[in-house]
């Protein structure tokens, strides 16, 4: 099994923000989240991650993302000197399930991983690899015209 570890990931922001997450538990599923001190602790978004071996033997790979979006409270209440806390308007979760046959090896895994990758960064007829990378600048996913960017970010099929 991998050690557990930080991971640092940027958002798509107009101005990118980094976001570090840092081991939470492994118990009973590898779980990390944010640690930003700035959002409360249900605002903070979390990643956990799965294995779950189905009755024919095949691999259930699922890696979950979470981000909560909190409600934006207006000035009512400050006259009083009271603004309650934030509270958790929705989350947007994107989850990544991968079926890993029993018989399928470490390179068919990785090579289906780094395809499905290259869609979610943006691959075209002009790039392979995709030119969504987490260098790219701010804003690089939703103003895409690639087909998979546009699919999520967009919520618009291709034709």
């Amino acid at each position: 099994m991998g050690q557990m570890v930080s991971f640092l990931v940027k958002d798509d922001a107009a101005t990118p923000k980094e976001w570090t997450f840092v081991p939470i538990t492994d118990n009973p599923v590898p779980l990390w989240r944010s640690n930003d001190s700035s959002l409360p602790l249900e605002g903070l978004p979390v990643v956990s991650m799965s294995d779950v071996k189905l009755k024919n033997g095949t691999h259930k790979l699922t890696v979950k993302l979470e981000v909560p979006t909190l409600e934006t409270l207006g000035a009512s209440g400050t006259a009083l000197g009271y603004v309650a806390a934030p509270k958790v308007a929705y989350v947007t979760p994107v989850i990544i399930t991968m079926f890993a046959d029993a018989r399928s090896s470490a390179q068919d895994r990785a090579n289906a991983l780094r395809i499905a990758t290259g869609l979610l960064q943006g691959a075209s007829n002009v790039t392979g690899t995709g030119t969504l990378v987490n260098t790219a600048a701010g804003g690089a996913f939703l103003g895409s015209a690639a087909a998979v960017p546009t699919f999520f970010s967009q919520l618009i099929l291709p034709v």
